[in-house]
């Protein structure tokens, strides 16, 4: 099945990425801008910029019970973001990196945790990582050795994780242990043999539908990995996408064309027979973790927001 597809809003996104259905609307980053936008519900209406922020944002997560504050992935960890834009830094673990990273895709599983991958400025080989934010405000590298990370992914239930190694063509699965987190051994999924598999998500009936970099294509995989259906858009680089009840909305970059065509960096959007989630909110755990940077969003937080926390590696 493929389908074709037009732009109807007028922005043109540098790198647009991280797009997101919250319940009550659509957030998306222009990554290299430091951006964080809103979609109207009109739309033809131009993007809202909700924030700006000085350092790559790779993409957020709402945080429950504090409408307007994001927990994000951007320049070289995770922060609170706040509705009058102030940022507070949990962790940045790629501060004394070797070389220049930036954070690049997460999202928030559906048990509260939030998950954000690290490349490298230049997308050296093997340079990325994934780090999970428990709910006990804890920061945790959980997977390295990856180039370009994108996702992750999960199921509605939360038991399978996707994660796109978008440099090397391949996207694998793990098995989610719902309580510790702990991931299982990896499974390839699926391999790009063209293009690079970016932006997922997953709907209600476990397909994976991924953006495909370098192609013009939205692809729908059932959960063996088959392809099912595959869209085509006048765009040359999908970057990412979420499902809206049947609304697909998909992303798209000029950054890199030498020549970009009138729709690259477009938003996209399509109308599918298979509805997707909202994408859930981050969930701490006051109650073990009450007196951190987690309660500036409703009270005050302890100690200097400006040192990043400690990060450790998963067992």
């Amino acid at each position: 099945m493929t389908a074709d597809l037009r732009p109807t809003r007028p922005d043109r996104l540098e790198l647009g990425e991280g797009i997101r259905w919250t319940g009550s609307g659509i957030v998306l980053v222009d990554i290299l801008a430091g951006r964080l936008l809103s979609a109207p519900e009109d739309p033809t209406a131009p993007l809202h910029t909700v924030a700006r922020l000085p350092v790559p944002l790779g993409a957020v997560a709402p945080l429950a019970g504090h409408v307007g504050t994001w927990i994000a992935a951007a320049g070289t960890g995770i922060c609170l973001l706040h509705p009058d834009g102030q940022v507070d830094w949990l962790a940045r673990p790629e501060d004394s990196a070797r070389t220049p990273m930036r954070m690049n895709d997460a999202v928030a599983d559906p048990f509260g945790r939030f998950w954000a991958g690290s490349m490298a400025y230049d997308a050296e080989e093997g340079a990325g990582s994934l780090y999970r934010l428990d709910r006990d405000g804890a920061v945790v590298r959980v997977l390295e050795g990856i180039t370009v990370p994108n996702g992750p992914a999960f199921t509605p239930d939360g038991s399978v994780m996707y994660l796109a190694d978008s440099a090397r063509g391949v996207v694998r699965r793990y098995a989610v242990d719902p309580v510790t987190a702990a991931l299982g051994a990896p499974q390839d999924f699926v391999t790009i043999g063209e293009g690079s598999p970016d932006g997922m998500a997953v709907d209600v009936e476990g397909a994976v539908w991924i953006a495909v970099w370098g192609t013009g294509t939205v692809r729908r995989h059932l959960p063996d990995g088959t392809l099912d259906r595959t869209l085509r858009l006048p765009a040359r680089q999908p970057a990412g996408l979420c499902l809206a009840h049947d609304v697909l909305h998909i992303t798209t970059a000029h950054v890199g064309l030498p020549a970009p065509g009138p729709d690259d960096g477009a938003l996209f959007t399509a109308h599918v027979d298979v509805p997707g989630t909202p994408t859930p909110a981050v969930r701490p755990d006051i109650a073990r973790h009450a007196a951190t940077t987690w309660d500036r969003a409703s009270a005050t937080i302890a100690g200097d927001p400006s040192s990043p926390t400690a990060v450790g590696d998963q067992p």
